[in-house]
């Protein structure tokens, strides 16, 4: 046997780092070809990274809850037969040669996961691979020296350590360096104190307890962030009257359950109206780029999913291609995938358009964050009943329920959104109990 390094596969190119989420095999264990070795959260999907070889499962190179940049060593294996064999990288250990990186080609494939599902058709984005590169790294003077090029991990271990960074010598990808160089370092005694910080304020702990952040909250939390930082957001309402869809899906829904085998929700006719009026609007079915505002040819609709674990946008690529019986099957089926823990990296890939269906909540007014880069977010509130003025100044109990959307300002202004939002009321005002939808 040859004992081999596991690295962290590439599964995108917008994808730079995953959190070790759980371990599925012990020092020790034998492992076959393609055994899942440890689960890995990227984004917004886990997914079980296989093993590229037969052998012995020797030892974890990462923590459970560590955040690991792609090609970055995982574990360590004594490896059956021959290993292929490709330069020996510097934070190996001693004698163990890294894994090719042809041993995962099987995932070579994978198109770009977008944060929550978002992304350009699935076609991945440089930008965001750029920006993702540039926020998972510092790029200054610590300790006085030259510039260096500091991950959040290894960045907090200088400053732990009272290392002067300048003095270090990175062994990870393009000279990086990486959290074995520090300790390395550390354990040499060759370390002096770094110049001292500001000294910063004092937050003081949170009373009580204290509900620990679990990986996907993070990312969660790192991605709201970054949309609320990033994006100008503006946002705009409709009042909606769906009196005869209500009266529609009543008809329809017993007839519909038990020959689709799923419920009739309000949300596939939702989801038609906002697709069909995407086509019609397509600024909406945007991004912003530095060079232009990117237009997608298809809408792939991310639909926003509360599970246990958090908040989950699974995808339903071109939508626009589907009546409303077929966004009712899918919907179910990746609503269900999502809350059980199933969906695939291509269930939550390249989205461009992000529904929400807050109304199922009891929700009647809410203001979205919008799903980084996608240019808005739509949420259908609950449908309530209550005196409305109609023709002819007559007062009627209708069915009401309000369209709220926020938007990115700098791709459309708001006469592009109002106009989109009109699209969609008349689509959905349009629907009455002698419609022809399923």
């Amino acid at each position: 046997m040859a004992k081999t390094i596991i690295e962290l596969p590439q599964v995108g190119e917008s994808v730079t780092e995953g959190v070790i989420s759980k371990w599925l095999v012990q020092p020790g264990a034998k492992v076959r070809k393609y055994d899942p070795l440890v689960e890995v959260m990227t984004d917004k999907v886990n997914m079980e990274v296989p093993s590229p070889f037969t052998g012995t499962f020797i030892r974890a190179l990462a923590a459970e809850g560590d955040t690991v940049p792609m090609g970055q060593a995982i574990a360590e294996m004594d490896v059956e037969g021959e290993v292929p064999q490709t330069a020996p990288k510097a934070e190996a250990p001693t004698g163990v040669a890294p894994a090719s990186a042809s041993s995962f080609e099987f995932v070579d494939s994978v198109r770009s996961v977008g944060p929550t599902g978002s992304g350009e058709g699935g076609q991945g984005r440089p930008d965001a691979l750029q920006d993702a590169a540039n926020a998972a790294k510092t790029t200054g003077s610590v300790g006085g020296g030259d510039a260096v090029r500091l991950s959040p991990l290894v960045k907090r271990l200088v400053e732990q350590h009272g290392v002067d960074a300048s003095l270090l010598s990175g062994t990870g990808v393009g000279g990086r360096i990486t959290k074995e160089d520090v300790l390395a370092f550390v354990e040499s005694g060759s370390a002096r104190p770094a110049a001292s910080p500001e000294p910063a304020e004092t937050v003081a702990e949170p009373a009580g307890n204290v509900m620990a952040l679990t990986p996907l909250r993070k990312i969660i939390a790192a991605h709201m962030e970054r949309s609320a930082r990033e994006i100008p957001a503006a946002w705009s309402m409709f009042e909606v009257d769906v009196t005869g869809l209500v009266a529609y899906r009543a008809a329809q829904r017993d007839a519909f359950a038990r020959e689709a085998g799923v419920p009739l929700t309000y949300l596939p006719f939702a989801a038609y109206a906002v697709a069909q009026a995407l086509m019609a609007n397509p600024l909406l079915n945007g991004r912003w780029a530095e060079t232009g505002i990117a237009l997608n040819d298809h809408v792939n609709l991310g639909i926003a999913v509360s599970t246990e674990a958090g908040l989950m946008v699974p995808v339903i690529h071109n939508a626009e291609r589907l009546g409303v019986r077929d966004l009712a099957l899918r919907a179910h089926a990746l609503i269900e995938a999502a809350r059980n823990g199933k969906l695939t990296l291509d269930d939550v890939q390249g989205g461009t358009f992000t529904l929400n269906n807050t109304g199922a909540l009891g929700s009647v007014v809410s203001a979205p964050i919008i799903n980084h880069p996608q240019a808005a977010i739509v949420t259908t509130e609950a449908i309530i009943k209550r005196p409305v003025v109609v023709d002819g100044d007559q007062i009627a109990v209708r069915s009401m329920m309000n369209l709220c959307m926020t938007f990115d300002h700098r791709v459309c202004d708001g006469a592009e959104a109002g106009k989109f939002l009109a699209d969609i009321k008349a689509r959905l005002e349009a629907i009455s109990e002698g419609s022809s939808l399923l």
